[in-house]
Protein backbone atom coordinates (compact mmCIF):
# COMPACT_ATOMS: atom_id res chain seq x y z
CA UNK A 1 0.00 0.00 0.00
CA UNK A 2 1.32 3.44 -0.86
CA UNK A 3 2.40 5.71 1.93
CA UNK A 4 -0.16 8.48 1.67
CA UNK A 5 2.02 10.97 3.50
CA UNK A 6 4.84 10.76 1.02
CA UNK A 7 2.73 11.09 -2.07
CA UNK A 8 2.16 14.70 -1.16
CA UNK A 9 4.77 15.30 1.43
CA UNK A 10 7.23 17.28 -0.58
CA UNK A 11 4.58 19.42 -2.15
CA UNK A 12 3.22 20.51 1.20
CA UNK A 13 6.53 20.24 2.90
CA UNK A 14 7.89 22.76 0.66
CA UNK A 15 4.97 24.92 1.29
CA UNK A 16 7.30 26.07 3.98
CA UNK A 17 9.81 28.06 2.02
CA UNK A 18 12.37 29.61 4.31
CA UNK A 19 15.60 31.36 3.74
CA UNK A 20 17.90 32.75 6.38
CA UNK A 21 21.49 33.79 6.12
CA UNK A 22 22.61 35.27 9.42
CA UNK A 23 26.10 34.83 10.74
CA UNK A 24 24.70 34.52 14.27
CA UNK A 25 22.93 31.32 13.31
CA UNK A 26 26.02 29.17 13.29
CA UNK A 27 26.52 26.74 16.14
CA UNK A 28 30.29 26.96 15.92
CA UNK A 29 30.91 30.58 14.99
CA UNK A 30 31.56 29.75 11.37
CA UNK A 31 29.27 29.77 8.36
CA UNK A 32 28.94 26.92 5.90
CA UNK A 33 28.61 28.97 2.74
CA UNK A 34 29.75 26.25 0.37
CA UNK A 35 26.95 24.04 -0.84
CA UNK A 36 28.51 21.76 -3.38
CA UNK A 37 26.03 19.11 -4.38
CA UNK A 38 28.48 16.30 -4.68
CA UNK A 39 28.51 13.46 -2.15
CA UNK A 40 31.64 14.00 -0.09
CA UNK A 41 32.13 11.24 2.42
CA UNK A 42 33.37 12.22 5.86
CA UNK A 43 33.20 9.86 8.80
CA UNK A 44 31.14 10.97 11.75
CA UNK A 45 32.12 10.14 15.30
CA UNK A 46 30.91 6.67 16.26
CA UNK A 47 31.48 7.16 19.96
CA UNK A 48 29.18 10.03 20.87
CA UNK A 49 26.88 7.62 22.68
CA UNK A 50 29.60 6.60 25.13
CA UNK A 51 29.80 9.90 27.02
CA UNK A 52 28.37 10.35 30.50
CA UNK A 53 26.63 13.47 31.74
CA UNK A 54 25.55 14.93 35.01
CA UNK A 55 22.85 17.06 33.36
CA UNK A 56 21.92 18.79 30.15
CA UNK A 57 24.44 21.12 28.61
CA UNK A 58 22.36 22.42 25.70
CA UNK A 59 18.77 22.58 24.55
CA UNK A 60 17.39 22.46 21.03
CA UNK A 61 14.12 24.38 20.83
CA UNK A 62 11.97 23.54 17.81
CA UNK A 63 9.78 26.48 16.84
CA UNK A 64 7.42 25.24 14.08
CA UNK A 65 6.51 28.66 12.73
CA UNK A 66 4.72 27.16 9.72
CA UNK A 67 4.68 23.50 10.69
CA UNK A 68 7.35 20.91 10.10
CA UNK A 69 8.55 18.57 7.38
CA UNK A 70 11.67 16.47 7.00
CA UNK A 71 13.34 18.69 4.42
CA UNK A 72 12.58 21.83 6.42
CA UNK A 73 14.12 20.38 9.58
CA UNK A 74 17.32 19.35 7.79
CA UNK A 75 17.57 22.79 6.18
CA UNK A 76 17.20 24.41 9.61
CA UNK A 77 19.88 22.12 11.06
CA UNK A 78 22.28 23.21 8.31
CA UNK A 79 21.45 26.86 8.92
CA UNK A 80 22.05 26.26 12.63
CA UNK A 81 25.62 25.24 11.83
CA UNK A 82 25.52 21.44 11.52
CA UNK A 83 28.33 20.20 9.31
CA UNK A 84 27.03 19.45 5.82
CA UNK A 85 29.71 16.77 5.40
CA UNK A 86 28.30 14.81 8.37
CA UNK A 87 24.86 14.92 6.78
CA UNK A 88 26.15 13.77 3.39
CA UNK A 89 28.24 11.00 4.96
CA UNK A 90 25.19 9.55 6.66
CA UNK A 91 23.08 9.76 3.51
CA UNK A 92 25.87 8.15 1.47
CA UNK A 93 26.14 5.32 4.01
CA UNK A 94 22.59 4.19 3.19
CA UNK A 95 23.82 3.05 -0.22
CA UNK A 96 20.84 4.33 -2.24
CA UNK A 97 21.28 5.81 -5.71
CA UNK A 98 19.14 7.69 -8.18
CA UNK A 99 18.83 10.98 -6.34
CA UNK A 100 20.72 14.21 -5.74
CA UNK A 101 20.80 16.56 -2.77
CA UNK A 102 20.31 20.23 -3.51
CA UNK A 103 21.13 22.67 -0.72
CA UNK A 104 20.56 26.39 -1.11
CA UNK A 105 18.50 29.27 0.22
CA UNK A 106 14.97 30.58 -0.23
CA UNK A 107 13.61 33.90 0.94
CA UNK A 108 10.25 33.88 2.65
CA UNK A 109 8.83 37.09 4.11
CA UNK A 110 12.34 38.61 4.16
CA UNK A 111 13.84 35.59 5.94
CA UNK A 112 16.61 34.02 3.89
CA UNK A 113 16.31 30.45 5.14
CA UNK A 114 18.29 27.39 4.14
CA UNK A 115 16.62 24.97 1.73
CA UNK A 116 17.11 21.23 1.28
CA UNK A 117 15.70 19.20 -1.60
CA UNK A 118 15.96 15.54 -2.59
CA UNK A 119 15.85 15.37 -6.40
CA UNK A 120 14.87 11.84 -7.41
CA UNK A 121 16.00 10.68 -10.82
CA UNK A 122 13.93 8.02 -12.56
CA UNK A 123 12.00 5.35 -10.70
CA UNK A 124 12.75 3.63 -7.42
CA UNK A 125 11.84 0.09 -6.34
CA UNK A 126 8.90 -0.21 -3.93
CA UNK A 127 9.99 -0.52 -0.31
CA UNK A 128 7.98 -1.61 2.70
CA UNK A 129 8.77 -0.96 6.34
CA UNK A 130 10.61 -4.26 6.83
CA UNK A 131 12.86 -3.54 3.83
CA UNK A 132 13.71 -0.03 5.01
CA UNK A 133 14.37 -1.14 8.58
CA UNK A 134 16.72 -3.89 7.33
CA UNK A 135 18.46 -1.34 5.13
CA UNK A 136 19.05 0.98 8.10
CA UNK A 137 20.17 -1.88 10.34
CA UNK A 138 22.82 -3.06 7.86
CA UNK A 139 24.03 0.35 6.65
CA UNK A 140 27.43 1.44 8.06
CA UNK A 141 25.87 4.29 10.03
CA UNK A 142 27.13 5.53 13.39
CA UNK A 143 25.14 3.69 16.11
CA UNK A 144 23.35 6.82 17.35
CA UNK A 145 22.29 7.82 13.83
CA UNK A 146 21.03 4.29 13.19
CA UNK A 147 19.10 4.24 16.47
CA UNK A 148 17.35 7.55 15.84
CA UNK A 149 16.56 6.75 12.20
CA UNK A 150 15.13 3.31 13.00
CA UNK A 151 13.03 4.76 15.81
CA UNK A 152 11.62 7.46 13.51
CA UNK A 153 10.76 4.91 10.82
CA UNK A 154 9.22 2.63 13.44
CA UNK A 155 6.93 5.43 14.59
CA UNK A 156 6.12 6.34 10.97
CA UNK A 157 5.42 2.72 10.08
CA UNK A 158 3.27 2.19 13.18
CA UNK A 159 1.17 5.23 12.30
CA UNK A 160 0.64 4.04 8.72
CA UNK A 161 -0.12 0.50 9.90
CA UNK A 162 -2.77 1.81 12.27
CA UNK A 163 -4.38 4.02 9.63
CA UNK A 164 -4.46 1.24 7.03
CA UNK A 165 -5.14 -1.57 9.51
CA UNK A 166 -2.36 -3.77 8.24
CA UNK A 167 0.78 -5.41 9.72
CA UNK A 168 3.70 -3.08 10.31
CA UNK A 169 6.11 -5.07 8.12
CA UNK A 170 3.77 -4.75 5.11
CA UNK A 171 3.38 -0.98 5.19
CA UNK A 172 4.58 0.32 1.82
CA UNK A 173 6.01 3.75 1.15
CA UNK A 174 5.38 5.62 -2.05
CA UNK A 175 8.12 5.08 -4.65
CA UNK A 176 9.50 8.62 -4.63
CA UNK A 177 8.33 9.58 -1.15
CA UNK A 178 10.08 6.52 0.26
CA UNK A 179 13.45 7.85 -0.90
CA UNK A 180 12.59 11.32 0.38
CA UNK A 181 11.61 9.89 3.75
CA UNK A 182 14.74 7.74 4.06
CA UNK A 183 17.03 10.66 3.24
CA UNK A 184 15.13 13.10 5.48
CA UNK A 185 15.03 10.75 8.46
CA UNK A 186 18.64 9.58 8.21
CA UNK A 187 19.82 13.12 7.52
CA UNK A 188 17.95 14.62 10.47
CA UNK A 189 19.22 11.81 12.72
CA UNK A 190 22.77 12.58 11.65
CA UNK A 191 22.22 16.26 12.47
CA UNK A 192 20.98 15.43 15.98
CA UNK A 193 23.95 13.10 16.54
CA UNK A 194 26.34 15.84 15.38
CA UNK A 195 24.85 18.35 17.82
CA UNK A 196 24.84 15.80 20.65
CA UNK A 197 28.52 15.06 20.17
CA UNK A 198 29.42 18.72 20.45
CA UNK A 199 27.17 19.20 23.47
CA UNK A 200 28.98 16.38 25.29
CA UNK A 201 27.38 13.18 24.01
CA UNK A 202 24.03 11.45 24.26
CA UNK A 203 22.05 12.94 27.13
CA UNK A 204 23.78 16.33 27.04
CA UNK A 205 21.43 17.74 24.39
CA UNK A 206 17.80 18.15 25.34
CA UNK A 207 14.80 19.17 23.25
CA UNK A 208 11.92 21.58 23.65
CA UNK A 209 8.98 21.71 21.26
CA UNK A 210 6.80 24.71 20.56
CA UNK A 211 3.10 24.35 19.67
CA UNK A 212 2.68 22.88 16.19
CA UNK A 213 0.26 24.52 13.72
CA UNK A 214 -1.49 21.56 12.13
CA UNK A 215 -3.13 23.20 9.12
CA UNK A 216 -6.43 22.03 7.70
CA UNK A 217 -8.47 21.38 4.60
CA UNK A 218 -7.71 18.48 2.28
CA UNK A 219 -4.68 17.24 0.36
CA UNK A 220 -4.03 14.79 -2.44
CA UNK A 221 -2.58 11.45 -1.38
CA UNK A 222 -1.76 8.19 -3.11
CA UNK A 223 -5.35 7.06 -2.51
CA UNK A 224 -7.08 10.30 -3.40
CA UNK A 225 -8.22 13.20 -1.27
CA UNK A 226 -7.36 12.96 2.44
CA UNK A 227 -8.04 15.27 5.39
CA UNK A 228 -5.33 17.53 6.76
CA UNK A 229 -3.50 16.79 8.98
CA UNK A 230 -2.87 13.56 7.07
CA UNK A 231 -4.13 10.57 9.10
CA UNK A 232 -0.61 9.24 9.74
CA UNK A 233 0.66 12.68 10.72
CA UNK A 234 -2.18 13.12 13.20
CA UNK A 235 -1.40 9.72 14.77
CA UNK A 236 2.19 10.88 15.26
CA UNK A 237 1.09 14.15 16.86
CA UNK A 238 -0.75 12.44 19.71
CA UNK A 239 0.51 13.91 22.96
CA UNK A 240 2.52 16.69 21.29
CA UNK A 241 1.55 20.37 21.69
CA UNK A 242 -0.52 21.55 18.71
CA UNK A 243 -2.50 24.64 17.75
CA UNK A 244 -4.81 25.84 15.02
CA UNK A 245 -2.93 27.32 12.08
CA UNK A 246 -5.38 30.22 11.75
CA UNK A 247 -5.90 29.99 8.00
CA UNK A 248 -8.93 31.80 6.57
CA UNK A 249 -11.75 29.44 5.63
CA UNK A 250 -11.13 27.89 2.23
CA UNK A 251 -7.39 28.62 2.31
CA UNK A 252 -6.29 25.82 4.66
CA UNK A 253 -3.06 24.03 3.81
CA UNK A 254 -1.03 21.11 5.06
CA UNK A 255 1.73 22.26 7.40
CA UNK A 256 2.87 19.05 9.10
CA UNK A 257 3.86 16.01 7.04
CA UNK A 258 4.08 12.44 8.37
CA UNK A 259 7.87 12.45 8.09
CA UNK A 260 8.10 15.78 9.92
CA UNK A 261 5.78 14.51 12.65
CA UNK A 262 7.77 11.26 12.97
CA UNK A 263 10.98 13.24 13.46
CA UNK A 264 9.45 15.54 16.07
CA UNK A 265 8.11 12.53 17.98
CA UNK A 266 11.53 10.89 17.80
CA UNK A 267 13.20 14.02 19.14
CA UNK A 268 10.92 14.16 22.20
CA UNK A 269 11.08 10.40 22.79
CA UNK A 270 14.83 9.85 22.36
CA UNK A 271 16.28 13.11 23.74
CA UNK A 272 15.91 14.49 27.27
CA UNK A 273 12.95 16.84 27.54
CA UNK A 274 13.46 20.45 28.49
CA UNK A 275 12.69 21.22 32.15
CA UNK A 276 9.72 23.38 31.13
CA UNK A 277 6.03 22.77 30.36
CA UNK A 278 5.46 21.37 26.88
CA UNK A 279 4.91 24.06 24.29
CA UNK A 280 6.59 26.81 26.33
CA UNK A 281 9.87 28.57 25.63
CA UNK A 282 12.58 26.85 27.72
CA UNK A 283 14.98 28.54 30.14
CA UNK A 284 18.23 28.82 28.19
CA UNK A 285 20.74 31.27 26.74
CA UNK A 286 20.33 31.12 22.92
CA UNK A 287 23.61 30.72 21.06
CA UNK A 288 22.61 29.75 17.51
CA UNK A 289 19.52 30.04 15.29
CA UNK A 290 18.63 28.18 12.13
CA UNK A 291 15.78 28.62 9.65
CA UNK A 292 14.66 25.88 7.27
CA UNK A 293 12.36 26.58 4.32
CA UNK A 294 9.79 24.61 2.43
CA UNK A 295 9.04 25.26 -1.24
CA UNK A 296 5.71 27.04 -1.08
CA UNK A 297 5.47 30.74 -0.33
CA UNK A 298 2.59 31.31 2.10
CA UNK A 299 0.79 34.63 2.01
CA UNK A 300 0.24 35.15 5.71
CA UNK A 301 3.42 33.76 7.32
CA UNK A 302 7.00 32.79 6.53
CA UNK A 303 7.00 29.14 5.51
CA UNK A 304 9.83 28.16 7.86
CA UNK A 305 10.70 26.03 10.84
CA UNK A 306 13.09 27.66 13.32
CA UNK A 307 15.61 25.84 15.49
CA UNK A 308 17.22 27.58 18.46
CA UNK A 309 20.22 26.05 20.21
CA UNK A 310 20.89 27.31 23.71
CA UNK A 311 23.12 26.73 26.71
CA UNK A 312 21.24 25.53 29.78
CA UNK A 313 23.89 24.17 32.17
CA UNK A 314 23.55 26.89 34.78
CA UNK A 315 19.78 27.22 34.48
CA UNK A 316 19.30 23.46 34.57
CA UNK A 317 21.59 23.04 37.57
CA UNK A 318 19.62 25.75 39.36
CA UNK A 319 16.38 23.94 38.61
CA UNK A 320 17.75 20.72 40.06
CA UNK A 321 18.35 22.54 43.33
CA UNK A 322 14.58 23.05 43.52
CA UNK A 323 13.41 19.71 42.19
CA UNK A 324 11.51 18.94 45.38
CA UNK A 325 9.33 22.02 44.87
CA UNK A 326 8.60 21.60 41.16
CA UNK A 327 6.39 19.14 39.29
CA UNK A 328 8.27 17.41 36.50
CA UNK A 329 5.80 14.60 35.70
CA UNK A 330 2.16 13.60 36.01
CA UNK A 331 0.56 10.50 37.55
CA UNK A 332 -2.80 9.48 36.08
CA UNK A 333 -5.07 7.01 37.92
CA UNK A 334 -8.41 5.30 37.38
CA UNK A 335 -10.27 2.94 39.73
CA UNK A 336 -12.11 0.11 37.98
CA UNK A 337 -14.13 -2.72 39.47
CA UNK A 338 -15.19 -4.52 36.28
CA UNK A 339 -11.86 -5.16 34.56
CA UNK A 340 -10.36 -8.63 34.09
CA UNK A 341 -6.70 -9.40 34.48
CA UNK A 342 -6.37 -9.76 30.73
CA UNK A 343 -7.85 -6.32 30.10
CA UNK A 344 -5.67 -4.79 32.83
CA UNK A 345 -2.55 -6.25 31.20
CA UNK A 346 -3.58 -5.01 27.77
CA UNK A 347 -4.27 -1.57 29.23
CA UNK A 348 -0.80 -1.34 30.75
CA UNK A 349 0.74 -2.25 27.39
CA UNK A 350 -1.36 0.40 25.66
CA UNK A 351 -0.31 3.06 28.18
CA UNK A 352 3.37 2.27 27.63
CA UNK A 353 2.84 2.36 23.88
CA UNK A 354 1.35 5.85 24.18
CA UNK A 355 4.48 7.12 25.91
CA UNK A 356 4.02 6.37 29.61
CA UNK A 357 7.29 6.13 31.49
CA UNK A 358 5.78 3.47 33.76
CA UNK A 359 2.37 1.87 34.24
CA UNK A 360 1.02 -0.38 36.98
CA UNK A 361 -2.11 -1.98 38.48
CA UNK A 362 -2.74 -2.10 42.20
CA UNK A 363 -5.48 -4.10 44.02
CA UNK A 364 -7.81 -1.86 46.04
CA UNK A 365 -11.18 -2.07 47.80
CA UNK A 366 -13.79 0.42 46.66
CA UNK A 367 -17.04 1.53 48.31
CA UNK A 368 -19.43 -1.19 49.47
CA UNK A 369 -16.46 -3.55 49.80
CA UNK A 370 -16.05 -4.12 46.05
CA UNK A 371 -12.63 -5.51 45.05
CA UNK A 372 -11.12 -3.44 42.24
CA UNK A 373 -7.92 -2.31 40.56
CA UNK A 374 -6.32 1.11 40.45
CA UNK A 375 -4.60 1.40 37.08
CA UNK A 376 -2.02 4.17 36.94
CA UNK A 377 0.66 5.63 34.69
CA UNK A 378 3.58 8.00 35.09
CA UNK A 379 4.22 10.34 32.18
CA UNK A 380 5.62 13.72 31.24
CA UNK A 381 3.38 16.69 30.54
CA UNK A 382 3.57 16.26 26.76
CA UNK A 383 1.97 12.80 26.84
CA UNK A 384 -0.62 13.55 29.53
CA UNK A 385 -3.61 13.98 27.19
CA UNK A 386 -2.82 10.88 25.15
CA UNK A 387 -2.30 8.76 28.28
CA UNK A 388 -5.55 9.99 29.83
CA UNK A 389 -7.49 9.21 26.66
CA UNK A 390 -5.94 5.75 26.43
CA UNK A 391 -6.71 5.03 30.08
CA UNK A 392 -10.36 6.00 29.60
CA UNK A 393 -10.67 4.02 26.37
CA UNK A 394 -9.16 0.78 27.65
CA UNK A 395 -10.70 0.67 31.13
CA UNK A 396 -14.16 2.09 30.46
CA UNK A 397 -13.71 4.38 33.46
CA UNK A 398 -15.68 7.62 33.41
CA UNK A 399 -12.88 9.68 34.89
CA UNK A 400 -9.14 9.91 35.41
CA UNK A 401 -7.36 11.56 38.34
CA UNK A 402 -4.24 13.55 37.58
CA UNK A 403 -1.64 14.76 40.03
CA UNK A 404 1.66 16.42 39.40
CA UNK A 405 4.77 14.87 40.90
CA UNK A 406 8.50 15.52 40.78
CA UNK A 407 11.07 12.86 39.97
CA UNK A 408 14.77 12.86 40.76
CA UNK A 409 16.67 10.97 38.07
CA UNK A 410 20.14 9.50 38.03
CA UNK A 411 22.31 10.52 35.08
CA UNK A 412 22.33 7.74 32.54
CA UNK A 413 23.90 6.91 29.22
CA UNK A 414 23.20 4.39 26.47
CA UNK A 415 25.71 2.08 24.83
CA UNK A 416 25.43 -0.60 22.17
CA UNK A 417 27.28 -3.74 23.30
CA UNK A 418 28.25 -6.76 21.21
CA UNK A 419 27.13 -10.18 22.43
CA UNK A 420 26.87 -13.66 20.98
CA UNK A 421 23.24 -12.78 20.24
CA UNK A 422 23.96 -9.58 18.35
CA UNK A 423 24.16 -5.91 19.31
CA UNK A 424 22.12 -5.05 22.41
CA UNK A 425 21.34 -1.53 23.58
CA UNK A 426 22.02 -1.04 27.29
CA UNK A 427 21.16 1.77 29.71
CA UNK A 428 23.86 2.48 32.30
CA UNK A 429 23.73 4.67 35.41
CA UNK A 430 27.13 5.39 36.92
CA UNK A 431 29.64 8.13 37.63
CA UNK A 432 27.66 9.70 40.48
CA UNK A 433 29.10 7.80 43.43
CA UNK A 434 26.21 5.34 43.55
CA UNK A 435 26.39 1.64 42.61
CA UNK A 436 26.55 0.80 38.92
CA UNK A 437 23.17 -0.07 37.36
CA UNK A 438 22.94 -1.81 33.97
CA UNK A 439 19.60 -2.31 32.22
CA UNK A 440 19.52 -3.95 28.76
CA UNK A 441 16.59 -2.88 26.56
CA UNK A 442 14.06 -5.68 27.07
CA UNK A 443 12.44 -5.47 23.62
CA UNK A 444 15.82 -5.84 21.94
CA UNK A 445 16.67 -8.77 24.21
CA UNK A 446 13.37 -10.45 23.43
CA UNK A 447 13.94 -10.14 19.70
CA UNK A 448 17.48 -11.50 20.00
CA UNK A 449 16.30 -14.39 22.20
CA UNK A 450 13.63 -15.32 19.70
CA UNK A 451 16.07 -15.14 16.77
CA UNK A 452 18.62 -17.37 18.56
CA UNK A 453 16.10 -19.69 20.25
CA UNK A 454 17.39 -19.03 23.76
CA UNK A 455 15.69 -17.76 26.94
CA UNK A 456 15.53 -13.99 27.16
CA UNK A 457 17.32 -14.09 30.54
CA UNK A 458 20.37 -15.52 28.74
CA UNK A 459 20.50 -12.55 26.38
CA UNK A 460 20.07 -10.15 29.32
CA UNK A 461 22.91 -11.87 31.19
CA UNK A 462 25.20 -11.60 28.14
CA UNK A 463 24.38 -7.91 27.66
CA UNK A 464 25.04 -7.06 31.30
CA UNK A 465 28.35 -8.95 31.18
CA UNK A 466 29.40 -7.13 28.01
CA UNK A 467 28.44 -3.71 29.41
CA UNK A 468 30.27 -4.33 32.70
CA UNK A 469 33.63 -5.08 31.09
Amino acid sequence: MAHEGHDHEHDHDHDHDHGHDHSHSQAHDHEHETHDHGHETHATNDHAHEHTHDHLHQLLHVDPVAGAAGDMLIAAFLDLGVDEAALRAAVDAIGLTGFELKIGRRERHAIAARSFDVLVEGTQPPRDYATIDALLEKAPLPPRVRELARHAFLRLGEAEAKVHRQPLARVHFHEVGGVDAIVDIVGASACIAWLEERAGGVGALGVSLGPIPVGGGRARGAHGSIPVPAPAALELLLGLPTRDAGFPEGEEKELVTPTGAALLRTFVERLPRAPAPSGRWPAMSPRAIGYGAGTRDLKDRPNVVRLVLGDVEEAHAHEHEHTHDEATHVVLEANVDDTTGEIAGATLEALMHEGALDAWAQPITMKKGRPALMIAALTDHAHRAAIARSLLAHTGSLGVRMREVSRLERARRFVDVSTAYGTIRVKIADGDGLPLVVHPELDVCRAAAEAHHVPVREVIRAAIAAASV
